[in-house]
C-alpha cells in the first residue's frame, strides 16, 4: 500500500500534520498539494482541537516543488490551472483556520515549504535548518504566498532582495529578522513544540481562536489582493524557456543558463 503524502494524527486535542515524502525531502507533488489545499479546511471545522502542529518527516520540513511535478506542469500547462487554484486554497485555508498552527520546522523549508512555515502562527525551527523562497532560481515568480508574506513579516527592505535573489537564510538569520519565532537545537525541538501546544491546550480556546481570527485580517486582505495576480504570473512563467531550462538543469544537477526568454 502506498504511503500517504500527508499524514494526520490527532492526540490529546492536538492535530499533527506531517508532510510525508522523506526520500524527496518532502518535496510537494500533486497528491500532497491537493491534500494541503483541503486539510486545514477540514481541521478548521472541528471544535475538539486546541492546536495543529505542521512538520515534515525525515531530515527536511519541505524542499518546495517536486521536479517531476514541475515537468508535468510544463508538458500539460492547462493542468497547472488546477495547481494555482489549489495554491490559493492552501494560503487562504491556513489563514482562515482559527485553530493556532505551530510550525515544527525540523529541516530546510524552501519555496512552498517556506510559505507553509511562514503561514504558521508560531514557529519552532531547528538551528541547522535554512529557509527561503528561491522561486526565481527555477524561473518562476514567487506566487504561492511568499510574495506578500515575506514583506509583511520582515519588511520590504530585506524581503525584496531575498525574493529577487532566492537566497536562503539560516535559522538564526530568519529569527533575527522576525520571520521565525524560536530557534532550538535538534534535540530540543519536540520539547519546545510540546510546551507551546500545552500552553494553547490550557488556554481559553474560544478567546485564542478569535484572537487569531482578528490578527489575521490584514494578512487575509493581503492574500486576497495578491494571490490572483501572483498565480496568473506563475502560469505565465511556467511557459517560459528559462523555467524549462531551470527544471532540466536541476534534474541534470548542473547550473542553469538563463536567456531571459
Amino acid at each position: 500500500m502506498t504511503e500517504k503524502s500527508v499524514e494526520l494524527e490527532i492526540r490529546d486535542r492536538v492535530a499533527y500534520v506531517t508532510l510525508n515524502r522523506p526520500d524527496s525531502f518532502n518535496a510537494v507533488n500533486g497528491a500532497m498539494h491537493k491534500t494541503l489545499s483541503r486539510i486545514f479546511i477540514d481541521l478548521g471545522e472541528r471544535r475538539d482541537l486546541s492546536a495543529i502542529v505542521l512538520t515534515g518527516s525525515g531530515r527536511a520540513f519541505c524542499a518546495g516543488g517536486d521536479i517531476e511535478w514541475m515537468r508535468e506542469a510544463i508538458r500539460e500547462p492547462e493542468g497547472f490551472e488546477i495547481v494555482t487554484w489549489e495554491a490559493k486554497r492552501i494560503v487562504y485555508s491556513m489563514l482562515d483556520c482559527e485553530i493556532p498552527i505551530i510550525g515544527r520546522i525540523n529541516g530546510d523549508a524552501v519555496g512552498l515549504g517556506a510559505t507553509l512555515a511562514l503561514l504558521c502562527d508560531i514557529t519552532v525551527m531547528d538551528e541547522k535548518a535554512r529557509i527561503g523562497d528561491p522561486h526565481v532560481r527555477v524561473g518562476l515568480n514567487a506566487a504561492d504566498g511568499g510574495g506578500f508574506l515575506w514583506p509583511a513579516l520582515i519588511g520590504f527592505g530585506r524581503a525584496r532582495e531575498l525574493l529577487l535573489t532566492g537566497d536562503l537564510l539560516s535559522a538564526a538569520q530568519a529569527h533575527a529578522l522576525g520571520a521565525i519565532g524560536h530557534v532550538v537545537a535538534s534535540e530540543e525541538l519536540d520539547a519546545r513544540v510540546q510546551t507551546i501546544a500545552s500552553k494553547l491546550k490550557g488556554g481559553a480556546t474560544k478567546a485564542i481562536r478569535w484572537t487569531k481570527a482578528g490578527y489575521t485580517i490584514p494578512l487575509r486582505q493581503l492574500a486576497h489582493g495578491h494571490m490572483d495576480a501572483g498565480t496568473a504570473y506563475e502560469c505565465l512563467t511556467n511557459l517560459t524557456q528559462d523555467h524549462h531550462e531551470a527544471v532540466e538543469a536541476f534534474a541534470a544537477k548542473r547550473k542553469p543558463v538563463f536567456t531571459g526568454r
